[in-house]
This record gives structure tokens, C-alpha cells and sequence, in this order.
């Protein structure tokens, strides 16, 4: 079973492989990575990325180069597991405090962590969406309006009933999301 991964190791993993980067790049953690970059959970069990295609190509060459004994899963140009995040998803997203000088280490908004764990919705991402919630004082409607931006590679109905789910899990006094 994979250990925990807190800030420090994954600080201490990317410093390993910009070593070895040709160009500066930009990373956006997903996920529990980026709940992790912004303290809303102590650590995670896996790491996500997504970023501009040509920095996530240059970063896949690294780190299928250097031995780092982690899973690392990357996705193209805003997109998250089954869903597409909007254009605007990098400048919404918190530039992390890191000590790496050829990656721009970034982590997604807590709005866009929200509505890409809602494409799998097990159990551990209910626990996220509701820290997430919480801690980033998000709002029915601000969640509904940014699920609607999202593109979803599968069965959009599946989508739509885990966004309802959410929505009526976390805000059941208000009327049901369009």
C-alpha cells in the first residue's frame, strides 16, 4: 500500500525531477494533491496533474526518467480524470510557495477541486467536497455554475445526478439545481 504523501515529499520529489527539466513549466495539482498544497488535508495517497499540454509532455519526460518510486498522473490542458475544466482554470487556480525555480507550481481553486471529484464520487471525495466546502466558504450556486462549464468525457447523466447529489448532500434548504 503507497504511504502517505504530505507537502514536504512532494516539494522534495518535484525538486528532484526540475533537475533534470529542460524549460520552466507549469503544474496544477489536482485532487487530493492540491488539497494538500493548500492545506485542506494533511496529505494524499496519489498525485494528480493537469496543465498546458506541452508542460505536461515535458514533465511526463522527466519523470518517466528518474527512478522516484511514485504515481504520478497527468492530464492535458485542463483536464481532471473524466472531466474538462474551463480556459480559465490555471488563473484561478493559487500559485504554491515552493522552493522550485523551473516549475510554476500551482494547485486547482477549491471550486474546481469540488466539480471534478464530483465525476467518481466515492466516499473519500464526499469527505474532500465537504472540506473544500467549508474551508473555502463555497456556495451552492457558485459550484452549479461551474459544474455547467465543465466538459465530462463518459455518460453526462451520471454527472448531472452526482452534481444534484452534491448539491442537495451539502445545501439541502435550497431548491434543486437546474
Amino acid at each position: 500500500m503507497p504511504s502517505e504523501l504530505d507537502k514536504s515529499v512532494l516539494f522534495d520529489l518535484l525538486e528532484v525531477l526540475e533537475g533534470h527539466l529542460e524549460r520552466k513549466i507549469t503544474l496544477v495539482a489536482a485532487g487530493g494533491t492540491a488539497m494538500t498544497l493548500l492545506n485542506l488535508k494533511s496529505s494524499t495517497m496519489d498525485i494528480d496533474f493537469t496543465g498546458p499540454a506541452k508542460d505536461i509532455k515535458e514533465f511526463n519526460r522527466v519523470q518517466k526518467m528518474v527512478s522516484h518510486g511514485h504515481k504520478i498522473d497527468t492530464y492535458y490542458d485542463g483536464a481532471v480524470f473524466s472531466q474538462i475544466l474551463p480556459d480559465d482554470y490555471i488563473s484561478l487556480s493559487k500559485k504554491i510557495k515552493a522552493p522550485l525555480a523551473k516549475i510554476d507550481l500551482r494547485a486547482l481553486h477549491p471550486v474546481d477541486i469540488v466539480v471534478t471529484k464530483i465525476g467518481r464520487l466515492d466516499g473519500k471525495d464526499l469527505q474532500d467536497i465537504e472540506s473544500c466546502i467549508k474551508e473555502a466558504s463555497l456556495g451552492r450556486s457558485q459550484i452549479a455554475e461551474r459544474a455547467g462549464l465543465v466538459g465530462y468525457a463518459g455518460n453526462e447523466m451520471v454527472y448531472a445526478t452526482n452534481l444534484e447529489h452534491v448539491l442537495q448532500r451539502f445545501f439541502p434548504d435550497k431548491r434543486k439545481a437546474k
